[in-house]
């Protein structure tokens, strides 16, 4: 382990506040439409943006002297610094109001709700949870859950097989999308992540282990809601709940998957081999 973990101090930051304000500009929505294999357009004031556009809003900028060896911000500020090398978004919920548009100025109101530790397969893991309220001048938008999680680098090799799972259920819905480079950098310029396992092939495959570049998970978790959203006659779900479960790399096609439950929609991204790397459920 990198060093000895205090979850108690860590714990401290449980309650701690941050606001943040931005504003939905057209350039953002025609980028994150093109990057999410969808009609570009040329918006306009008034025209919905992504679904899932809040996670480009509102970004942490840092001064390179404070960017970290992952090209994360150092540890520390509003998040805990937890001492564990591997950071990785580890899925969330989101319920949604309203749409935001072209032209809205939002503000963003996080509080950090949990820390805590568990031990897997692959060492010690650091789950820190961060609700976010997202507004606009006509209310609420956005309420979301996001939870975060932190792992040691000297566990099991993050090149190792994960163990094969099988598709949730046949898919009645698919789209497939080729995991290349160009995506992951689009993806990344759009939210401002400087986090190396999205870019740098030298620094994932040498340093954290990887085979390949990491597809974001806000990335697949964004397919997954606007699919469900198409497949609803463009109608936002009201609620969204994921999970990643295994790493999707660069290099092939990747699949965004669902199928109809008693409750609205099952959803999935898989990688080549079939195998879901995140799972979602929809409802409205």
């Amino acid at each position: 382990m990198s060093e000895k973990i205090d979850v108690n101090h860590l714990r401290q930051w449980i309650g701690r506040t941050e606001e943040k304000t931005d504003i939905v500009t057209a350039h953002l929505v025609k980028g994150l439409r093109a990057t999410l294999f969808q009609e570009i357009g040329e918006p306009k004031a008034g025209d919905a943006a992504p679904l899932t556009a809040h996670w480009c809003l509102a970004l942490p900028v840092a001064p390179m002297s404070e960017i970290g060896p992952d090209g994360h911000p150092t540890r520390g500020g509003f998040l805990p610094p937890v001492p564990l090398p591997r950071r990785m978004w580890a899925g969330g919920e989101l319920e949604f109001f309203d749409t935001l548009r072209v032209g809205d100025e939002t503000k963003r109101a996080s509080v950090i709700s949990d820390v805590s530790m568990k031990t897997g397969s692959t060492g010690v893991l650091c789950f820190v949870s961060v609700e976010h309220l997202v507004t606009t001048a006509r209310g609420t938008a956005i309420r979301e859950r996001h939870d975060i999680v932190y792992r040691d680098i000297s566990g099991a090799p993050a090149a190792a097989p994960a163990k094969a799972q099988p598709s949730p259920r046949l898919a009645q819905h698919s789209e497939s999308h080729m995991a290349d480079p160009v995506l992951l950098f689009r993806y990344s310029a759009l939210t401002f992540n400087g986090h190396r396992i999205h870019y740098d092939r030298d620094y994932v495959t040498r340093i954290e282990g990887y085979p390949g570049l990491i597809v974001h998970g806000p990335l697949q978790a964004a397919l997954l809601i606007e699919l469900a959203a198409k497949l609803h006659g463009g109608k936002a779900p009201a609620k969204f709940v994921y999970r990643g479960l295994q790493p999707l790399f660069d290099g092939s096609e990747f699949s965004v998957n669902a199928s109809e439950i008693s409750s609205g929609l099952d959803l999935w991204t898989a990688n080549t081999r079939g195998e879901p790397t995140m799972r979602g459920t929809a409802s409205w």
